[in-house]
């Protein structure tokens, strides 16, 4: 589906009515043209850059202290107004966690000590078989030809069946409006409201302007972003190289977030 300024308009302009006059402002748009619209962005910019198929690998070798962890935390969490709402209602789009919960199903007595105590980062898995994009009743999640997962929050009715159907804890649901909670606002990515889901993009605004993901930016290598389907790119190089782990592959959603052991 080619992307002009028109279609491009009326998919803006559409997805702000629906925040505002519900399901009558959807009725303009058939099910499934919104998405379809709001996806084919991909490629629309001469510096975007695109991929068949986007995946990250974690490279746990390479983080070697928390700052580093922070680091990629805090770029992505400035950059797209994620609040830091204190207590068990945070907000999270990229976070750490420890071996035993992010691979429960590779458990056993043996493991190294360096991997059985390191944090690791977690994020949304943008898989190729998503449950969050089944379950949502609105469209509000949908998935990219190349891969991504997308929220439009303007459609999110805040039922979170997408977080229920997320096997990887991925969503955060905003309990109370988040914009107080946000030290300093970025004007060019736009804030929620009480009521709606967020997650990680893979920084899609940024592949639109020709630039990597921000938490890749300032990783100093520590992670890798890049076409799976380029059997010439680095991820697939780096993936041939190094032995690898995914969360929770049984499951059969097929996450692209890699984790290199």
């Amino acid at each position: 589906m080619a992307l002009n300024r028109r279609t491009f308009l009326k998919a803006a302009g559409l997805t702000t009515l629906a925040g505002v006059a519900g399901h009558a402002a959807m009725e303009f748009l058939a099910p499934g043209e919104l998405e379809a619209a709001l996806s084919s962005q991909v490629g629309a910019f001469p510096e975007a850059l695109t991929a068949q198929r986007w995946a990250m690998l974690i490279d746990t070798e390479k983080f070697t202290t928390m700052q580093m962890y922070q680091r990629c935390i805090d770029a992505c969490h400035v950059l797209h107004n994620v609040p830091d709402i204190p207590g068990d209602q945070e907000i999270k789009w990229i976070w750490t966690d420890s071996f035993k919960h992010t691979f429960p199903d590779q458990q056993h007595g043996l493991l190294p000590e360096r991997i059985k105590h390191q944090p690791f980062l977690l994020l949304c898995n943008h898989c190729d078989n998503p449950p969050c994009v089944r379950v949502c009743p609105t469209k509000a999640t949908f998935q990219r030809d190349d891969g991504i997962v997308m929220m439009d929050m303007h459609r999110c009715i805040g039922c979170r069946y997408c977080m229920a159907g997320c096997p990887y804890g991925a969503r955060s649901f905003n309990f109370w409006d988040p914009r107080p909670h946000i030290n300093e606002i970025d004007p060019y990515y736009p804030t929620r409201m009480k009521g709606v889901v967020e997650k990680c993009t893979f920084c899609e605004d940024r592949l639109a302007k020709g630039q990597i993901p921000a938490c890749v930016e300032v990783s100093e290598g520590a992670l890798i972003f890049g076409d799976l389907e380029n059997q010439d790119s680095e991820v697939r190089r780096v993936l041939r190289e190094r032995y690898s782990l995914r969360r929770k592959p049984s499951l059969g959603t097929n996450p692209h977030v890699f984790y290199l052991i």
